[in-house]
């Protein structure tokens, strides 16, 4: 399984498991769609939004986790 990271873009990170998407919707990306967004990192994506990337991958971290 292909692991998400910071650098991870958004498109990939949903590719790699879709059942991210409520975590970022929560978080205040709601444009997950967008074309522009597709090739943000959650990193840059993140900062973008004014959020803690590194809290925000704690936040997929777990439910990854929790989910494998």
């Amino acid at each position: 399984m292909n692991k998400i990271t910071k650098e991870t873009t958004i498109g990939d990170a949903i590719k790699i498991d879709a059942g991210i998407i409520p975590i970022l919707m929560s978080a205040g990306m709601h444009c997950i769609g967008c074309p522009s967004a597709q090739g943000e990192s959650i990193e840059e994506a993140a900062m973008v939004h004014g959020l803690d990337a590194d809290a925000l991958m704690s936040d997929i971290n777990d439910y990854i986790e929790s989910n494998n």
